[in-house]
């Protein structure tokens, strides 16, 4: 048996989250507490208090998240000895993955992740970005309908994360242009995503040029668990501009779970907020077992599986 960690995205975030936990592990308060001390205000009264609106904006929801994983990843590694094969990120997560794996400081990526959301929401003006989840049609069918409603604007598939669930991104009227023509094509359904920040697509270029030079800055050490990165997983090379380039590049989850079970992964275990990619993985290979540790139940459960605890 041998297992993975992952980590999730933007987006998966709650007010509230991890409640449970802090009430058995300071460790959720204290990591927390790093995190705000980079950022100069209080994380955790954030994200306990809310409200959602505040959460959700993309300066303070990387933060978030990241803080939330590596606190869970701090639990784990108190309570078992047990190391995954290897780890991944679906997007922001691959900044979790990063840290957990000894390659970035967690001040470090802290600093790095606000930078990016905030680079990221100044790259389009609030309003003309969009995004789209498309259920039930293929992913080359998804990439043609985007080209074919794209008409000069930007609308691309950026998220490809399980079979017959791929994200499109770009210009407002664009991506909506591309919903109605992927309901046309036999789509089974097209919902709007709560963000109007166009993630991964060509309008990120900008964004990923200023974000380089900032993580020209950041020291980067040997990983301790191999990292399945979100561009190049098959060679990693430098991973500060597989960084770089993921700001505008799609996000091939798909591919990064079919590869970990090609190299004889058989369990997941989900190390952040939420279940959302234990769900993907289920959808992805079901030969897979998931486990999400977000709760006091749930981090039993995957340690009584996996570390015999």
């Amino acid at each position: 048996m041998s297992h993975a960690f992952v980590f999730p995205g933007q987006g998966s975030q709650a007010v509230g989250m991890l409640g449970e936990m802090a009430q058995q592990s300071d460790a959720v308060t204290d990591t927390f507490g790093e995190a705000g001390d980079v950022l100069g205000y209080n994380l955790w009264e954030r994200v306990s208090e809310g409200p959602a609106d505040v959460l959700g904006q993309t300066t303070v929801t990387q933060p978030a998240i990241l803080a939330a994983s590596v606190a869970l990843w701090r639990i784990w590694s108190e309570r078992t000895s047990v190391r995954p094969a290897c780890m991944a990120g679906h997007s922001l997560g691959e900044y979790s993955a990063l840290v957990c794996a000894g390659v970035i400081e967690f001040g470090d990526a802290v600093a790095l992740v606000a930078t990016r959301g905030r680079l990221m929401q100044e790259a389009v003006p609030e309003g003309e970005g969009a995004m789209s989840v498309v259920l039930g049609l293929d992913d080359e069918s998804i990439i043609k309908v985007c080209a074919d409603a794209a008409n000069g604007d930007v609308v691309e598939a950026v998220n490809f994360n399980a079979p017959g669930q791929v994200v499109i991104a770009g210009q407002a009227a664009a991506v909506e242009r591309a919903g109605i023509a992927a309901k046309d094509a036999g789509a089974r359904r097209v919902q709007a995503l709560p963000v109007s920040v166009p993630a991964h697509s060509s309008l990120m270029r900008q964004a990923a040029e200023q974000f380089a030079d900032r993580l020209t800055k950041t020291p980067l050490h040997e990983a301790t668990v191999p990292v399945l990165q979100n561009v190049g997983i098959d060679d990693v090379g430098d991973t500060r501009e597989a960084l770089v380039q993921q700001l505008f590049s799609p996000v091939p989850w798909t591919q990064i779970v079919q590869t970990m079970a090609g190299n004889g992964v058989t369990h997941l275990v989900e190390c952040g907020p939420g279940k959302v990619l234990c769900g993907l993985a289920r959808r992805i290979d079901k030969s897979l077992s998931a486990f999400p540790i977000h709760t006091p139940d749930t981090l039993e459960a995957a340690l009584d599986e996996l570390a015999g605890d």
